[in-house]
């Protein structure tokens, strides 16, 4: 990769981590996206997208973790399936052209929900989901990450918001750690790619987690929740847009 393509690349991932950090997600579908743009090779893209993950959703765990903004039984109502199924989820290689397409749709539906009235969302009363709904989520959750080259808190985060089991804030930071358990299970699942990262990665790591610190001081600090929510809506159709059309 010549140095203005790797300059480019890495600024745009560097904003890509700030926005998608801020509502404590990692920023894959970004990164797959960018790495798609740039002609980047597909065997090289999963890889280093969960290892960009790792480094950005490592950061936001502790940073919402450090602020108070966190849920640990949450986080176990889904991890705890979630993590075996984004392993298995890494070593499997799917024909891209039907899941990307509903993946997608759905991420477009939960944002279009999310944008639409959000004070509704952080107003209601938090109710934590049981057991025999949180377990089936977080399996199917973690196989779609793993499948995805995700860390799965695209999907984990609206799901938390639309039903009302946590508020914004803390649904960020349950995320985060999703993210982060569930990208590391997902490249152990697919071990083998870790030999495809490219040799550009320490400046794409350098980028993604200096933009991840700017966006957690943000979604922590700055951001009203309502905000927090209608970002949140814009990261999914962006990562919806990202599934449909590359």
């Amino acid at each position: 990769m010549d140095t203005p393509t790797l300059v480019a690349l890495a600024l745009l991932m560097g904003v890509g981590a700030a926005l998608y950090s801020s509502v404590g997600h990692g920023g894959a579908s970004a990164y797959l996206a960018l790495m798609a743009m740039f002609g980047i090779s597909t065997e090289i893209m999963r890889p280093t997208a969960l290892t960009l993950n790792l480094l950005v959703a490592g950061i936001a765990t502790i940073g919402y973790a450090r602020a108070g903004k966190f849920n640990l039984r949450l986080l176990l109502a889904f991890s705890a399936t979630a993590i075996p199924c984004a392993f298995v989820g890494g070593m499997i290689h799917l024909s891209p052209e039907i899941y990307r397409p509903l993946v997608g749709i759905t991420l477009w539906v939960a944002a279009l929900r999310l944008a639409w009235r959000p004070r509704q969302s952080v107003e209601r009363p938090v109710r934590p989901p049981p057991l025999l709904v949180s377990l089936p989520c977080g399996a199917l959750l973690g196989l779609l990450a793993g499948l995805t080259g995700t860390g799965g808190g695209i999907f984990l985060s609206p799901l938390i918001l639309l039903f009302g089991w946590e508020e914004p804030r803390k649904t960020s930071g349950v995320a985060a750690a999703f993210i982060l358990a569930n990208s590391a299970a997902g490249l152990a699942g697919n071990l083998s790619s870790v030999g495809q990262l490219p040799s550009e990665l320490p400046i794409l790591l350098m980028a993604v987690g200096i933009g991840a610190l700017a966006g957690i001081a943000l979604g922590i600090r700055k951001l009203p929740q309502i905000w927090l929510l209608r970002l949140l809506a814009l990261v999914l159709l962006i990562a919806g847009g990202k599934l449909i059309f590359t």
